[in-house]
């Protein structure tokens, strides 16, 4: 498989300042990266191997509050979030912390294969934290009133349905366009706060 994770999920926040607050200071993540220009934002935080990242620019909004799975006839591509912790007690924990914060939280719910709480971020962003409360032993495990077929293929990918490569990138093509955070690398080297990977080195030749 070519996709190893997420790398990150991407917002839009009105207020950065709340947005820090709840998600370095209340959830504990790290705030590693960002960058900002007139009217502008983009900032990282990082749990585990996983990231979220969020957007702060002039007139953005926040999105209105949908309950978590809740049906919508809105043309939205998005419903929720969930986080992953450890234990019961980790998810317990963390329930005990956003309530003495002042946030409301739903749950815990048991989903049977999770157990899950809900709450909303300050950007009305719906949240979920889960436990893994069963290990599944063969994959795709499914319980469904109206089974489909597709799914009895199998868990993995099934060949077949798309084309193969016919003409693959050649290494020396491998190139990419300055995005907006393009400048922002400079400006890390020079401070000391990061360092470009060998493959990047490899593939620039050092450039």
């Amino acid at each position: 498989m070519l996709l190893t994770g997420i790398n990150h999920l991407a917002f839009i926040t009105d207020d950065l300042e709340k947005t820090i607050r709840f998600y370095r200071d209340l959830l504990g993540m790290e705030l590693v990266a960002g960058i900002g220009h007139e009217g502008y934002r983009h900032y990282f935080f990082k749990f585990g191997d996983n990231q979220v990242a969020f957007f702060e620019y002039e007139g953005a909004r926040p999105m209105e509050r949908k309950p978590h799975g809740a049906p919508t006839e809105e043309p939205q591509g998005f419903d929720h979030v969930s986080f992953t912790v450890a234990t019961c007690e980790d998810l317990f924990r963390l329930k005990d912390k956003l309530e003495a914060a002042g946030i409301e939280v739903t749950g815990a719910v048991d989903h049977g294969i999770i157990w899950s709480i809900y709450f909303f971020d300050p950007n009305n962003i719906p949240l979920e934290a889960s436990w893994d409360c069963m290990e599944l032993l063969n994959a795709p495990a499914m319980e469904d009133v109206e089974p489909m077929a597709i799914a009895a293929e199998g868990a993995g990918p099934q060949p077949g349905h798309w084309p193969e490569v016919s003409e693959p990138t050649p290494r020396e093509k491998m190139t990419a366009s300055a995005g907006n955070g393009f400048e922002m690398r400079e400006s890390f080297l020079k401070q000391g706060l990061g360092r470009m990977t060998d493959e990047y080195l490899e593939i620039t030749g050092g450039a």
